[in-house]
């Protein structure tokens, strides 16, 4: 029975290995996609005179940007997985979703609401992570002042 349990621990070991290469690979790609979004946005001289004549196309140029920031805050998520990184990007989401997004009054209502409501999840989980890891502090030092005695 324990061959069978270190054999199948064995292959848990393997798959988490793959998808933690799946997920750099795809971070990779992120990356790529994000730099020759910059590029093009850069190599776009003329967008800068279009912008001051024509407010839709400020709109337009505001998305994209928007777009830049919501994928470098997903390379961010997927290189370092936690609950306040997806909040975050969920952050970013609803308030590019509001600013550039033709909304009525009330689904900015809404999206206020979810921001706000997102900020205070981040905060809370947070704070939740501040007391673990002050918890564990506290407790090494302990077992320190114990292993003196």
């Amino acid at each position: 029975m324990r061959n069978l349990w270190s054999k199948l621990e064995k292959v848990r070991t393997i798959i988490q290995k793959i998808c933690v290469l799946l997920e750099l690979i795809a971070a990779l790609l992120v990356l790529v996609a994000i730099v020759l979004s910059i590029i093009s946005l850069i190599s776009d001289v003329g967008v800068f005179q279009r912008l001051m004549t024509d407010m839709s196309e400020f709109k337009h140029y505001l998305e994209q940007i928007f777009m830049l920031v919501i994928g470098m805050e997903f390379l961010g998520m997927l290189c370092r997985p936690s609950s306040e990184n997806v909040i975050e990007v969920l952050i970013f989401l609803v308030a590019r979703h509001m600013i550039v997004g033709d909304t009525t009054p009330y689904q900015d209502f809404v999206s206020v609401i979810s921001v706000a409501l997102l900020c205070v999840l981040r905060r809370y989980l947070r704070d939740a992570a501040d007391k673990k890891r002050e918890n564990k502090n506290v407790q090494s030092k302990e077992e320190q002042n114990e292993g003196r005695s």
